[in-house]
């Protein structure tokens, strides 16, 4: 197993996460430091992305890119970047090693990553999460564009919301997302793999994506039904009021911003 790192200069950490994240969509980790902020991937020779070691350009920074060999104990070092994460109040998201939620009004989420993105912690998926609690889920459908671990599905499972369904493309997150449901009590009507640049989001009242802007910008171009409710994050901060114009209709209600990256509420006009 092999950690591939590319550390970048704090004030040009955003554009190198974006270049980044076009070349390992599934997600980084991310570690911070005095001045800089390092983003790694793990994987065995041949799976990871094609960065020469030393000094190269990513996003257009010069940043520098390191390889190490991973201990055998990886499989407990990786736990260490996965915490639990109280979100609103309400909802402590955590991975199944570490302890319970401990007061009763406290929704507890498990949440297992296995290899797909999305245990809570991340700035996209809390802020997603955030939001998520200021909206009515009870007896309201839900899609989630984009589910990772299943996080989002999970919690507005929780919080009263069906039918609930989860899609991505990646075989490993429709995985990761059944198991966690599962783990979690929840039922989820429907965890399919599915070509968001291809099909049309499916009807539901309420629509969660957390996708990189690109993709959003084509499920805005195929959406025909807007939703009651539209959550959207995986937005770096300066591509934020293009992305909530390429959903017009769509209003935005609410933005939340945290380490670079924002999620926002959009809702029909008038509502």
């Amino acid at each position: 197993m092999i950690r591939l790192a590319v550390r970048a200069p704090v004030e040009a950490a955003e554009q190198v996460l974006a270049a980044v994240l076009e070349l390992a969509p599934s997600g980084v980790e991310e570690v911070e430091g005095e001045g800089f902020v390092e983003y790694a991937v793990y994987g065995a020779p041949g799976e990871l992305p094609e960065l020469a070691v030393g000094e190269a350009e990513v996003g257009g920074v010069l940043v520098t890119v390191s390889g190490t060999e991973v201990p055998d104990d990886w499989a407990e070092r990786w736990k260490r970047f996965h915490s639990p994460v109280l979100v609103g109040g309400r909802l402590w998201v955590r991975p199944p090693w570490e302890e319970p939620a401990v007061r009763p009004a406290v929704i507890d989420l498990v949440i297992d990553p296995g290899r797909a993105f999305g245990t809570g912690a991340h700035a996209t998926t809390r802020l997603c999460l955030e939001l998520l609690l200021e909206v009515e889920l009870k007896g309201r459908s839900f899609c989630d564009l984009g589910c990772g671990s299943g996080v989002l599905s999970i919690a507005a499972a929780k919080l009263g919301a069906g039918p609930v369904t989860a899609l991505d493309s990646d075989r490993l997150a429709v995985e990761a997302t059944l198991g966690n449901a599962r783990d979690n009590g929840v039922a989820l009507e429907q965890v399919r793999r599915a070509n968001l640049r291809e099909e049309s989001c499916p009807r539901a009242d309420i629509v969660a994506a957390n996708l990189m802007r690109p993709l959003l910008l084509r499920v805005a171009e195929l959406m025909e039904d807007p939703p009651g409710a539209l959550i959207v994050s995986g937005v770096l901060e300066h591509e934020a009021d293009g992305v909530g114009e390429a959903f017009s209709p769509l209003v935005e209600r609410r933005r939340l911003t945290s380490r670079g990256w924002t999620a926002a509420l959009y809702r029909p006009s008038g509502t």
